[in-house]
């Protein structure tokens, strides 16, 4: 039982009651909320000094704050995490939320324009921004090439069997020369053909070993990295699709704070941090203000799904970024039929 789920079950109906009534108002209005308004919407009778002693008493619990003085009260990130967990209702997402997430799969596009179109989607229904961590191209390889771009940047050409082309920048150890990534990419081409990344990098790993002595040390070096950008986690190639970001600019997370929220979805490396929060957890996965921590942005909150393959091995993640104040009850199931949706119709591609 998480704090939260244990400070709920000590309060009272009459408090449950009042602190829901707060946290629903506020999350549809974005506005503090009065005792006095209250008074309308209870269940039962209660005059707005009473209902004012309660806010008190769950101010003082950490569940409500007061932006101002003698304003009414807001729910705190602990106040969120409280209703989230044990008091916001989540039903089927509405017929028309469906409708507009089926409509991109229609056609037959290849999987990353059907992911964007997925994502365009899923923040044109929320009003948030989206972000679709797309799975890994899994397809044999055909033909790997390095262009320089700079003294601290290359390009990889990736071309695969099934004629799909993927270009991605990394960075490349010091020192390299055209010749030695030449002589980089004719050892990769050697044994490349027929595997797939991940194949080819177990493959790599144990031919690093056994024929180091055929490499001079930077070419190996950037054998090394550059299977490191591919598969590990520091992969920086964009599988990370983002979606909606102006939806963010008219709410209450200003522009500076938009722009850092984005400007660190770029300088991410790590992005498939973002996989990893889906896969601690079954189902959707909702992280407010600061548990949010893929993010530097603390007034943001993250609602996230992980989708599978048909062998049930999670292959990428679906998810909605907006200020604290989202609609969680509705946002929660759009999220959680996407992530479906998505994960059945990779399965039918056989893709993953």
């Amino acid at each position: 039982m998480t704090e939260q789920t244990k400070l709920l079950t000590e309060l009272n109906d009459r408090s449950r009651e009042v602190f829901r009534r707060v946290v629903e108002s506020y999350l549809e209005t974005g506005d503090p909320v009065g005792s006095r308004s209250l008074t309308r919407t209870m269940s039962e009778k209660l005059s707005a000094a009473t209902i004012r002693n309660v806010m008190q008493d769950l101010e003082y619990l950490g569940l409500l704050g007061s932006p101002h003085v003698s304003a009414g009260r807001i729910p705190t990130q602990t106040g969120l995490r409280m209703f989230v967990d044990g008091l916001m209702e989540i039903s089927e997402p509405a017929a028309s939320d469906r409708a507009a997430i089926e409509a991109t799969v229609g056609g037959d596009p290849d999987v990353g324009t059907l992911l964007d179109r997925v994502g365009s989607a899923l923040s044109g229904i929320t009003h948030g921004a989206s972000l679709v961590l797309t799975p890994k191209h899994e397809a044999p390889i055909r033909h790997i090439e390095f262009v320089s771009l700079g003294a601290d940047r290359a390009l990889v050409v990736l071309v695969f069997a099934d004629g799909q082309v993927e270009n991605r920048v990394f960075t490349p150890p010091m020192g390299q020369t055209p010749s030695s990534m030449r002589e980089a990419a004719n050892f990769l081409n050697a044994m490349a053909e027929g595997r797939t990344l991940s194949e080819l990098r177990e493959h790599i790993a144990r031919q690093i070993v056994l024929r180091r002595q055929e490499l001079d040390r930077l070419a190996a070096d950037l054998v090394e990295a550059g299977l490191a950008q591919w598969e590990n986690k520091g992969e920086s190639y964009e599988r990370l699709i983002v979606r909606g970001r102006a939806n963010l600019l008219g709410d209450e997370l200003d522009l500076e704070r938009v722009r850092s929220l984005f400007d660190d979805l770029e300088r991410k490396r790590d992005i498939a941090e973002f996989l990893d929060l889906a896969e601690t957890g079954d189902g959707v996965r909702i992280f407010i203000g600061s548990e949010n921590k893929l993010f530097s942005l603390s007034g943001s909150s993250l609602v996230v799904s992980p989708y599978m393959n048909a062998d049930r091995k999670i292959i990428g993640a679906v998810g909605v970024i907006g200020p604290t104040r989202l609609n969680y009850g509705r946002i929660v199931p759009i999220v959680d039929y996407t992530a479906q949706l998505v994960g059945r119709m990779l399965s039918g591609r056989g893709k993953g």
